[in-house]
């Protein structure tokens, strides 16, 4: 072969490899922009573009809370934030809408397959079909194997504890905003902070009053009733109960009456657990001694109105008679002795007209004050009528009574250990003194002794109001309280049951007052709740113990103040 045709055959040959090269390069290019086109379209598809599945990068990524929890005093958590898959489709992408419907209802039973049908038939390209699903149905759903359906990551607030605190928790709505009580006072901390709320309520304690309150309701056949568990010292709320009461989870499909909390927003007059208020300021205030005494014989007529004694004496009374035996006539005359303004100003300090500011719960009831208010109106306050509260003032204006005289804040925020208590001074130390006495003397032998327990020095005072209602009072509607310290030693706790309408038993021969409903209830909690508060039972006979409730007996640096 010539030198010619060899370099002929040599170009032949150098031209095919670089075709092969070329189409090689060109290949590949093509394969590129294939992978890069699948690449983008399944980034279109996570981005959720056109109504197609939401972002699943959350899915690989360790699961963060945007809320923080709240828990009990002792860390019990009250309310937390759990991951969850939540249930969507494109209906677009379902086969067969009539069939899927039937195989998603079978596995979600709370959703109606006519329902189910409906979004998938819709035409759109993108329907909720479940929020928050369990682990457990999420499961389930995937087993089905329907083209179509997609989850997405989200985040569902739950409440362990369920309906037991649930006025005081409050709970959240699906955008994770709380919407009432604690949940929605503190909303931007709890979103912000990784901190937990902890507040003042001990779940044990919470748990016995719900316990207690509700077999009142059911025994009585009452409306409803209340309570809470007072710390007397530092203003803490331990425990607070509103029955009825709603599941955090659903609080939407309940009846308003379940989501209202008496304890807070509910304003009542609170019956003859005024009479301590008015005692105090009359021993207080210089009108009055344990020597002083009452007609209790004598009705008093205010224009066509007439104030009577429920079962009264019918004879003089001393002032702590007038506590023991509850007499309204006594109270009103004490009351009278000492003015309508000195009167009112002993009300005013008790905090017994303003609402609850410290209070960190959005939900506040204001109370009702008589204006103007006149002599009339000091009578009937007096013993209870005229002028409505919460039962969280009434309970902390007991407080005061009992624990020395000062007003502390009321608080649901667990204080911190030495943290200092602010407060104000309503009453002497003295009158304070004399207060837990009268207070001891309504169990042992007045109209509380169904609140008595032993070994824990139980004081307290019975309140029977009727409601009010259109054109006056509901004269077979009661609210039935009873209002306690304990122990009236050096008390600690303050404990109130308020039960509403409730309906007198064979048990308490038709009776449903203060003393024969609200009274057992404290009774109960206090012995069920004392030893895990700390309290120590003692002797109630020791002659310490004797010496210190005795009315006869002055307190310790101060003048002797006898009964006579």
């Amino acid at each position: 072969m010539s030198g010619e045709e060899l370099a002929r055959l040599d170009g032949v040959h150098k031209q095919s490899v670089e075709i092969g090269r070329k189409r090689l390069l060109m290949g590949a290019g093509l394969f590129i922009i294939a992978f890069l086109a699948i690449v983008a379209r399944v980034g279109d598809l996570t981005l959720l573009k056109d109504g197609y599945e939401p972002r699943q990068a959350a899915r690989a990524q360790p699961f963060t809370a945007s809320r923080a929890d709240i828990v009990d005093r002792n860390g019990v958590i009250l309310a937390t934030s759990l991951a969850t898959a939540s249930l969507y489709a494109n209906p677009h992408h379902v086969l067969d809408a009539k069939e899927a419907a039937k195989k998603i209802a079978r596995v979600l039973p709370e959703l109606p397959a006519a329902e189910i049908e409906a979004k998938l038939s819709s035409g759109r390209s993108f329907v909720w079909l479940k929020r928050n699903l369990t682990p457990k149905a999420e499961y389930a759903v995937n087993a089905l194997g329907i083209p179509g359906l997609y989850f997405l990551r989200e985040e569902r607030r739950v409440y362990p504890q369920g309906n037991d605190a649930a006025h005081v928790v409050g709970y959240a709505g699906t955008d994770n905003h709380g919407l009432a009580g604690v949940e929605k006072s503190f909303d931007e901390q709890l979103r912000t902070s990784e901190q937990p709320v902890q507040l003042s309520i001990d779940l044990r304690v919470q748990h016995i009053l719900h316990e207690e309150l509700a077999a009142a309701v059911d025994k009585f056949r009452a409306v409803g009733a209340s309570g809470l568990v007072m710390d007397a010292n530092t203003g803490e709320i331990i425990a607070m109960v509103s029955l009825p009461d709603f599941d955090p989870h659903n609080p939407v499909g309940h009846d308003p009456d379940a989501i209202f909390d008496r304890n807070t927003m509910g304003v009542y007059e609170m019956g003859s657990t005024f009479k301590l208020f008015t005692v105090s300021m009359a021993l207080d205030s210089g009108s009055a001694t344990l020597a002083s005494t009452y007609d209790a014989v004598h009705p008093i007529k205010v224009g066509r109105f007439t104030i009577t004694d429920y079962k009264g004496e019918h004879r003089w009374l001393s002032l702590a008679e007038v506590i023991k035996y509850s007499s309204n006539l006594g109270a009103a005359r004490i009351a009278m002795e000492a003015g309508v303004a000195t009167h009112r100003k002993y009300i005013e300090r008790f905090g017994l007209t303003k609402p609850l500011t410290s209070l960190e719960l959005p939900e506040h009831g204001i109370p009702h004050v008589p204006n103007p208010w006149r002599e009339v109106n000091t009578m009937t306050i007096a013993f209870g009528h005229g002028l409505s509260v919460t039962p969280v003032h009434l309970a902390r204006g007991v407080a005061a009574v009992a624990d020395g005289g000062v007003l502390h804040p009321v608080t649901v925020i667990k204080r911190r250990p030495g943290e200092a208590v602010p407060g104000e001074r309503v009453i002497s130390e003295q009158t304070s003194y004399i207060m837990r006495k009268l207070m001891r003397l309504v169990v042992t032998d007045g109209t509380g002794k169904f609140a008595a327990v032993p070994g824990y020095l139980v004081g307290g005072k019975t309140g029977t109001a009727e409601k009010t209602g259109v054109g006056g009072y509901k004269r077979k509607s009661n609210l039935s309280l009873f209002v306690s310290a304990f122990p009236m030693t050096a008390p600690r706790y303050i404990v109130l049951a308020m039960v509403d309408e409730p309906h007198g038993t064979k048990d308490t021969y038709g009776y449903s007052t203060g003393g024969w409903v609200a009274a057992p209830v404290v009774g109960h909690v206090i012995a069920r709740t004392a030893a895990m508060l700390g309290v120590q039972p003692v002797d109630e006979n020791a002659p310490e113990v004797r010496s210190a409730m005795d009315l006869n007996v002055s307190a310790p640096g101060s003048k002797r103040i006898a009964a006579n």
